[in-house]
């Protein structure tokens, strides 16, 4: 269909072949991969591989009957949670993960409305793109059930760097949208979150604000469901989940996985309390997916976790990721395009780009030329956010030092070139 589209489209890379974090076209030619947060221990990890084959030679078959790899796979997944999210669904991908959370919310709660952030996208089921406003607002418009609050972008937000308490006038802004659907005789069921908000841009949420927020919904007879489909699984670095950043003291009611779970394999799962749970099972209709749990897909599950474990990928997201955004800030400081560079965590950071230091314009066309130009350069890169202006960097987690200091010093040929030009050239005459 001519709706699915290709990465550079004017001139799209054929891959044949990849490992760590390098991808090889039909020529051979080697590029560096700083997109790719599903293959999350590396392309092709040789341990992730042999655990695929070994289980593939033995059975792979539904969740029906009993097997060793879906209870162990659970029992490590719990070990990395908060006590309470001991209840686990295993599906096939992100979508299938949140589709199922809203169900969880909805039977829980008894409630229908869902509140959740501008520019969010949380999957392409016909269920999610009505929660997305990255979507929906290009389709048939918002739904009556569901409510938008402001992206907590402290860069280009309603509230920003300079406010005395970011934290609480974002929540604030949450607990007016549950008021207002109050007096218009609405019920939230669920507040719907990334843990890091990533097609909105790369945004770090400010300390405390999932704690406020996360008051006001509970009180609302609500549950807060956090999305960590695309940052989970250590990509944080400090943390295993995104949602501990904002304090280990913080447990969302439902969480939502995917992406990295299976570094390119599809599985997912959806976390929760055991009260959710049984109210859940309360409707007498059981939950089944054909695929989810699968014994390939569980070792496979466990081989990332041993990988993560081993190669101590937590410790080198943290260290290569303040490397490069210590990299990231240097150039900020030599070219004032570069309005922001998110206070990242691991391997996980943007880079705003933007025409005016004082308006902070969207500099769309100039980041579409960058990525355009380090894609010449064997660097593959994207953009994001609402003006599809903020560079994104989530690249496997065996990225290393010398990668990010290639890119860097690659984006700053670019943007020096650019400066001197003081112009871009229309894309499409670089081929």
């Amino acid at each position: 269909s001519s709706s699915c589209k290709l990465f550079f489209p004017e001139d799209p890379v054929k891959i044949v072949r990849a490992k760590g974090q390098y991808i090889y076209d039909e020529h051979g030619r080697e590029y560096l991969d700083c997109i790719n947060n599903v293959s999350h221990v590396g392309h092709c990890h040789p341990d992730v591989i042999k655990a695929a084959h070994e289980q593939n030679q033995l059975l792979n078959t539904n969740s029906r009957y009993l097997h060793d790899n879906l209870v162990d796979y659970a029992k490590r997944l719990s070990k990395t949670l908060p006590e309470k999210l001991c209840t686990f669904y295993f599906l096939n991908s992100g979508s299938e993960a949140n589709d199922l959370a809203l169900r969880l919310a909805r039977q829980y709660t008894k409630h229908e409305d869902i509140i959740v952030l501008d520019h969010a996208y949380h999957g392409h089921l016909t269920s999610l793109i009505d929660i997305s406003p990255y979507k929906f607002r290009n389709l048939e418009g918002q739904k009556e059930w569901v409510h938008v609050a402001p992206l907590p972008d402290t860069y280009r937000g309603i509230y920003r760097e300079d406010h005395k308490d970011s934290a609480l006038a974002y929540a604030n802004e949450v607990k007016k949208i549950i008021e207002q659907a109050q007096k218009r005789g609405r019920k939230i069921a669920a507040f719907f979150v990334e843990s890091l908000p990533s097609v909105g841009g790369q945004i770090i949420p400010p300390a405390g604000y999932f704690h406020k927020i996360a008051e006001h919904v509970h009180q609302a007879g609500g549950v807060f469901v956090a999305d960590e489909i695309q940052i989970g699984f250590g990509r944080v670095g400090k943390c295993f989940w995104a949602f501990q950043l904002q304090g280990q003291d913080f447990v969302p009611d439902i969480i939502t996985m995917g992406k990295p779970m299976g570094n390119g394999h599809p599985i997912a799962c959806v976390a929760t309390t055991k009260e959710i749970a049984e109210a859940f099972a309360d409707t007498g209709v059981e939950y089944f997916n054909t695929f989810g749990g699968n014994p390939v897909s569980c070792a496979i599950g466990l081989a990332v976790l041993d990988v993560i474990k081993k190669e101590h990928l937590q410790a080198h997201a943290t260290q290569v990721g303040n490397f490069l955004m210590e990299l990231l800030n240097q150039q900020k400081i030599k070219h004032p395009i570069i309005g922001d560079v998110r206070r990242g965590v691991g391997l996980f950071i943007g880079v705003d780009l933007i025409k005016d230091q004082e308006k902070r314009t969207p500099a769309t066309e100039e980041a579409e030329y960058l990525i355009t130009r380090l894609k010449r350069e064997y660097i593959l890169l994207s953009t994001d956010g609402p003006g599809r202006n903020v560079l994104k960097f989530k690249p496997p987690l065996c990225f290393t030092m010398d990668n990010a200091k290639l890119v860097v010093d690659k984006m700053d040929e670019i943007l020096t070139d650019m400066e001197r030009e003081n112009t871009c050239e229309p894309i499409g005459k670089h081929h």
